[in-house]
């Protein structure tokens, strides 16, 4: 299973979902099976690392953010079996990119995996112009709905 989760720039949400995503895959003895990446549907963070703050909060939970920003492409769609969009923003940004029913199926709203449920609210904010706290409680969605998608991962109710 090919998983890309995607934010705007990718230096905030999409690294902190695959860096929990990456850890638990880790911890299910999954690795050999589950490929993980993260992107942006904007290009003006392309090669920056992930955000300082995003990854001093990885890291003071015990996990690391790796990698460099990069842009979502139409080949996105060929190389993975799931586009996980940070909100809904993102999400019209990759259904833009679709190039049919197949595709668009493959694209999922992180949150909807949430098991406790995000209610109507499925949208993981954007922390970077925000207040205080906003990497953290960022960071607690993201565990939450990953958490709930390598569940998913595990029973074999994803492609």
């Amino acid at each position: 299973m090919k998983v890309l989760f995607v934010c705007l720039g990718n230096i905030c949400r999409s690294p902190t979902a695959e860096g929990v995503m990456r850890a638990l895959v880790a911890g299910a003895g999954l690795d050999d099976t589950v490929e993980l990446e993260s992107a942006g549907t904007g290009s003006w963070h392309v090669g920056s690392p992930p955000d300082a703050r995003a990854a001093e909060v990885a890291l003071a939970r015990g996990m690391a953010l790796d990698g460099r920003a990069r842009q979502v492409t139409p080949a996105d769609f060929h190389r993975f079996d799931l586009l996980v969009a940070m909100d809904r923003a993102n999400r019209r940004e990759l259904l833009r990119l679709c190039n049919g029913p197949d595709e668009r199926a493959k694209v999922r709203l992180l949150r909807e995996f949430d098991p406790a449920g995000g209610g109507e609210e499925l949208d993981v904010p954007d922390p970077y112009y925000g207040a205080d706290g906003g990497f953290e409680e960022v960071f607690d969605l993201v565990e939450a709905a990953c958490a709930g998608l390598i569940e998913q991962i595990r029973a074999g109710e994803l492609p």
